[in-house]
C-alpha cells in the first residue's frame, strides 16, 4: 500500500485578512481527499506557527524544516497548500522560505507572488503587454503630502478608488466621489499599507474567473458575475452575503471565450502555478462592443464552500476534491529545485 503524503494547509498570516484565511483553510480541508492524504492545518501568526492535530491541541512548528513532533515522532510535509490572504503567504515571503527548505507549494513563485500582490506594479507590467487596465497612480505614506486632491481629480477623474496597493479582501478600500473625501480615504488605506494605489473608475459589469493547470493543459473556469447594491464589491459583499453571484456570468458567448483565453494567456505569461482568479470589468466602447479591463489577480483566492472558485468548479461539472488532487499530483511529479 502506498504511503499517504502529508499535506499542510497553511493559513493565518500577519494581515487584516487572518480570519478570512482561516475560513478558506476549513474549506480546503473539507475538499481534500483524506483517503489519499494526511491533511493538517498550519496556522501562522506573528507570535507563533503551530499545527492543529486534534480538537484544542496545538503543536509548535519547527521553522528549520517546517515539521512538528507528534507522540515522539517527527512529522514532515510533502506539500504546502498556501491559503494565506496577505503577507507573508501572498507576497513571496513564505514562498522564498519554502524554496529554501525545498518544500513544494501550491502558489506561484517568489517573483510572481510579489508582483501580483502589488496591484500598481502588476497592472503597469501587464499594460506593457497590451492588456487593458484602469489608469492609476501610486502614493507612498511618507510622500502623501506631495499629492493634491486637485491633481488626483484632474488625472483620474471622479469617482475613483483609493486602496492599499498590496492587500486584499477590500480592507482599506474606498470609492471616492468628491475630492473632499480624498484625505479620509487615503488615511483609511494607509492604515493597511504604506503604499496606496489610486485608480480611475470603470463603468461596467464586474466578473471574476478562475484558472489552473492540469497535466493536460490550462483550464479556465466559468466566470462569476458580481452584482452588489453596495458602492463596490467590499468586505460585506464578499463575506457577509451582500451580493448576488451569478455563475456562469451573463456574458455574450464571444466575450466569455475572449475572457477565458485571456486568463490562460496571462497565466502562461506570468508562469503562474495552482489556482488563480482574475477580476475584470467588462465595459463598452463607443460602438457598444465589450472591452475587457483587468482589475487584479488573486493568487490565493478564497476557498470556502461558497467562494467564487468552488462555485465555478461546480458550474464546470467538476468537483474540488479532484481539482486539488490534480494540482498536487501534477506538481509533485514535476519537482525541480536548484541547489
Amino acid at each position: 500500500m502506498t504511503q499517504k503524503r502529508n499535506i499542510a494547509i497553511v493559513c493565518g498570516g500577519y494581515s487584516s485578512e487572518h480570519e478570512v484565511s482561516l475560513r478558506s483553510a476549513q474549506g480546503i480541508y473539507s475538499f481534500f481527499d483524506k483517503e489519499r492524504y494526511n491533511v493538517y492545518i498550519i496556522e501562522i501568526s506573528k507570535e507563533a506557527w503551530w499545527v492543529n492535530v486534534e480538537e484544542n491541541q496545538q503543536l509548535p512548528i519547527d521553522k528549520n524544516d517546517f515539521s512538528f513532533e507528534l507522540n515522539g515522532n517527527k512529522v514532515a510535509f510533502d506539500y504546502a497548500y498556501i491559503t494565506i490572504h496577505g503577507t507573508p503567504g501572498e507576497n513571496g515571503l513564505l514562498q522564498g522560505y519554502f524554496d529554501m527548505i525545498q518544500l513544494p507549494y501550491s502558489t506561484s513563485g517568489v517573483l510572481v507572488e510579489a508582483m501580483t500582490f502589488n496591484k500598481f506594479v502588476l497592472n503597469n507590467y501587464l499594460r506593457g503587454f497590451g492588456y487593458n487596465v484602469a489608469k492609476s497612480m501610486v502614493v507612498y505614506k511618507d510622500e502623501a503630502h506631495k499629492i493634491s486632491a486637485e491633481k488626483i481629480e484632474s488625472e483620474l477623474g471622479m469617482p475613483c478608488f483609493i486602496k492599499p496597493a498590496a492587500d486584499g479582501s477590500s480592507f482599506g478600500v474606498s470609492k471616492v466621489k468628491t475630492k473632499s473625501d480624498i484625505p479620509a480615504a487615503l488615511e483609511l488605506a494607509f492604515n493597511e499599507s504604506n503604499e496606496v494605489m489610486i485608480e480611475s473608475f470603470l463603468q461596467g459589469t464586474e466578473i471574476s474567473i478562475g484558472c489552473y493547470a492540469t497535466k493536460e493543459g490550462l483550464v479556465s473556469l466559468p466566470a462569476t458575475e458580481v452584482v452588489t447594491e453596495n458602492e463596490f464589491f467590499d468586505y460585506n459583499a464578499k463575506y457577509n452575503g451582500q451580493v448576488q453571484e451569478i455563475t456562469p456570468a451573463r456574458l455574450q458567448p464571444d466575450t466569455a471565450e475572449r475572457v477565458a483565453n485571456e486568463v490562460k494567456e496571462i497565466y502562461s505569461l506570468l508562469r503562474c502555478n495552482g489556482i488563480i482568479r482574475i477580476d475584470y470589468i467588462i465595459s463598452k466602447d463607443s460602438e457598444g462592443n465589450d472591452v475587457l479591463n483587468l482589475l487584479e489577480i488573486n493568487t490565493t483566492p478564497g476557498m470556502t464552500a461558497t467562494s467564487f472558485i468552488p462555485q465555478q468548479v461546480r458550474a464546470a461539472g467538476l468537483n474540488m476534491t479532484d481539482v486539488l488532487t490534480n494540482i498536487v499530483e501534477r506538481q509533485l511529479q514535476n519537482i525541480t529545485f536548484s541547489s
